[in-house]
C-alpha cells in the first residue's frame, strides 16, 4: 500500500518542556491505524503537530507525498485530512445541519462524495436532531456530529482523537460500528482511544508511544501476542 501519512523523528516542545522525542507513525492508503499509549505520552501532541495545529522543533511530516512539516493547519487540511478533535469541539451555537455544512467541501472531486444524505444515513440520529443546537446534544450525538462534520470535508485520512472517551457503552458500540463501516469504504483512519479490544478487531496496525517516543509498532496479531508490551506500555 502507498504511504499516505508519514511522521518521522518528530520532536515537539511546549515552551521549555519537550513532549515528543522522535515520534514516528505511518498510515497507508485505506489503512486503519491506532496511536496508543497511557495518558500524557504524546498522542494528542503528535496529531496536533502532524496537522499543523502546533509546530515541531525537529522531524518530518509527509502527507500525500508532500513535506507539510512547516505548513499551516488550513493548508494541510485542504490536502485531505479530516480531524475529529479531542472533546469534539462542535460549534455550540450552530444547529446540527449548520455544523455539517459549515466546512463541507469536495475539494478532491471525489466521485462518491460525503453529502448530508450520506452522513444522515450513517448517523440517523443526526437527521432527527438536524435543527438542534450543537450545545444541546448529548456527548454521543456530539461525537457523531464531529465525525460527520469531518467526513463532509471529504478527507483522504480521518483522524479521531479519543474516539469514544466518556461515552456510554452502547454509544461506543455505535461509534465502533461506524468506524468499521468507514474502513470498509477504503478510507484511511488514524484513531487514538483507550478501548483496546475493539481496536484490535478493526485496526490493521498499531503504534505505541511512551514518554514521547514510538516504542512499538505492529499488527493486531503481533500486539495480542506481545503481552509484556501491552502490560508495560498500556497497562492491559
Amino acid at each position: 500500500m502507498n504511504s499516505l501519512l508519514q511522521i518521522s523523528d518528530l520532536e515537539v516542545c511546549y515552551g521549555d518542556a519537550q513532549a515528543l522525542f522522535g515520534a514516528a507513525v505511518s498510515v497507508a492508503e485505506g489503512e486503519f491505524v491506532t496511536l496508543l499509549g497511557r495518558n500524557g505520552m504524546g498522542k494528542t501532541t503528535t496529531v496536533r503537530a502532524a496537522t499543523g495545529i502546533m509546530g515541531s522543533r525537529k522531524g518530518r511530516v509527509e502527507f500525500a507525498g508532500q513535506d507539510v512539516s512547516r505548513w499551516p493547519s488550513y493548508k494541510i487540511a485542504r490536502l485531505g485530512i479530516g480531524l475529529v478533535p479531542e472533546q469534539r469541539q462542535v460549534f455550540p451555537n450552530l444547529t446540527v445541519y449548520e455544523n455539517l455544512v459549515a466546512t463541507a467541501h469536495n475539494r478532491l472531486n471525489r466521485k462518491d462524495p460525503w453529502t448530508l444524505a450520506r452522513v444522515y444515513k450513517l448517523f440517523p440520529r443526526l437527521q432527527e436532531r438536524a435543527g438542534n443546537l450543537g450545545a444541546n446534544l448529548s456527548g454521543g450525538e456530539q461525537q457523531m456530529l464531529a465525525i460527520g462534520r469531518a467526513l463532509m470535508t471529504n478527507p483522504r485520512l480521518l483522524i479521531l482523537d479519543e474516539a469514544t472517551e466518556g461515552l456510554a457503552p452502547l454509544v461506543r458500540g455505535e461509534i465502533w460500528d461506524c468506524l468499521q463501516s468507514l474502513k470498509n469504504t477504503g478510507l484511511a483512519v488514524l484513531v487514538i482511544d483507550k478501548n483496546i479490544g475493539p481496536l484490535l478487531r478493526i485496526a490493521d496496525s498499531h503504534f505505541i508511544l511512551e514518554k514521547g517516543r514510538t516504542v512499538w509498532s505492529g499488527s493486531s496479531a503481533s500486539l495480542l501476542a506481545a503481552k509484556d508490551v501491552m502490560k508495560e506500555t498500556l497497562g492491559v
